[in-house]
């Protein structure tokens, strides 16, 4: 009974330590909103079409909505070792690159312009046990 009684803690013990290194709702959306390596000036128009993003609040034309040009892992570690506390967000230690698209024209899907703009700047994410779900702002280095 005592090695039953055993297992049981043991696997109560596994269940809560993965259940507290999940990954958060919000970090998906984030990705598909702001992380893309591949990233150009020229793809604002397509890759905000593709991946349907939208003014959160009108479901309209997003106004501004910045790509990091980095893969997931270093974006990540932002929220770790690689950034600092800022407020409540975390400021990358280090600047990324991206690209930055303003809405041009438009107002309702499909019918959204962009302009792309390159730049490198330290980026500011909210962070939810040690994932990224918000992207703050950039801070440009200067």
């Amino acid at each position: 009974m005592e090695i039953h009684q055993s297992a049981v803690i043991l696997l109560l013990v596994l269940c809560v330590s993965f259940s507290t290194h999940a990954q958060p709702e919000g970090y998906e959306k984030f990705l598909k909103q702001h992380v893309f390596g591949a990233m150009t000036v020229q793809k604002c128009d397509s890759e905000i079409y593709r991946r349907k993003i939208m003014d959160s609040k009108t479901n309209g034309c997003k106004k501004i909505n910045t790509f990091i040009k980095a893969n997931k892992n270093d974006v990540r570690a932002v929220c770790g070792a690689a950034g600092t506390q800022k407020d409540l967000n975390r400021m990358s230690n280090n600047p990324f690159p991206v690209i930055i698209c303003k809405k041009h024209s438009g107002e309702r899907r499909p019918h959204c312009e962009y302009r792309g703009v390159r730049d490198t700047s330290k980026i500011v994410v909210r962070c939810e046990n040690g994932w990224p779900v918000h992207y703050a702002e950039d801070v440009v280095i200067v």
